[in-house]
């Protein structure tokens, strides 16, 4: 999808190198048609490679997308400059009065924590109510996911024995859902979490639709609202090396942490990743907008409620 992003902003050079269609503010604004506009909450620490992620995801499809970022205000980065947020990243000040036809919530490293311990929980939860009337579809991801089960909800998590770390086969309930036309009978997702929601609170709950599952990794993906929620516990959008990275970081800082599952060749560290979830990963968000946020989302964004 050709995205509307400064021509500037660190992914857009990434992108290009990898023959991913990109196309920058200063070329999308000589095309007479109205983007999507796409708002990206970005929690997880090293911003830069989250924002990379998920234009590469976004990318290469015929419609136009335009992004902001957005930043919490209530908590500072340590692990991204401060020009970088000044330059790319706008505040829920400068935004609250915009509509958006799609917004995208990240995992953020706070999993452990109890919710309302999270120093920008009050800022986080404002921000979910203010998009269940402003944004036409809202996709959680990862941590994400469970605080906005949780405070909309009240479906809890619970904490694991050992960390669910690796890639992982998942089966959905509903072939029929627009959300998975394209998929296979079996798919595979990243998920890298120390915390999980279950079935079973998922099930109680009527307006929740637990469209599919693992059976190692449990629940992972969860609609509300008629596809202007979706709740997405793996992690689809990390790149071939997220694992590996996150895995030997670990390992150097001597973490208790196992090797992650089904993802080197031959289960053996010095080999070189297997990537089995990248046309899915590429189905999954393409299919959410397509389905879930262009064909929904009014032409007049002030129509959104």
């Amino acid at each position: 999808m050709p995205l509307n992003i400064p021509v500037t902003l660190p992914a857009v050079d990434v992108l290009r190198e990898e023959n991913i269609f990109v196309m920058d503010s200063e070329r999308a604004s000589s095309q007479e048609i109205r983007p999507l506009k796409i708002l990206i909450l970005n929690l997880m620490p090293i911003k830069i490679t989250t924002e990379t992620d998920l234009i590469r995801l976004l990318s290469n499809s015929p419609l136009q997308i335009e992004i902001d970022f957005l930043h919490m205000e209530s908590h500072t980065s340590k692990n991204t400059p401060i020009e970088h947020l000044m330059t790319f990243y706008k505040s829920f000040d400068e935004i609250r009065k915009s509509n958006y036809d799609g917004m995208i919530i990240t995992g953020a490293p706070v999993e452990l924590m109890e919710f309302k311990e999270v120093n920008y929980w009050t800022e986080l939860t404002t921000i979910f109510d203010w998009a269940q009337n402003h944004v036409t579809s809202t996709f959680f991801i990862c941590w994400a996911a469970q605080a906005g089960l949780y405070y909309h909800y009240g479906i809890p998590k619970y904490r694991l024995d050992a960390k669910m770390f690796g890639v992982f086969e998942h089966y959905n309930h509903n072939p029929q859902n627009p959300i998975f036309r394209g998929f296979d009978d079996v798919f595979y997702v990243p998920h890298s979490r120390h915390t999980e929601v279950r079935a079973e609170d998922i099930l109680k709950n009527p307006e929740l639709t637990l469209l599919s599952e693992s059976p190692e990794s449990g629940v992972y993906m969860v609609m509300a609202r008629n596809g202007r929620e979706f709740y997405i516990t793996g992690h689809s959008e990390y790149s071939p090396l997220t694992l590996d990275i996150e895995y030997k970081r670990d390992l150097a800082k001597g973490l208790p942490i196992n090797m992650p599952q089904n993802y080197y060749r031959d289960n053996h560290p010095d080999n070189e990743p297997v990537v089995r979830w990248r046309s899915h990963a590429n189905l999954l968000f393409t299919n959410w907008l397509n389905y879930f946020v262009y064909q929904e989302t009014p032409y007049d964004l002030e129509k959104i409620h």
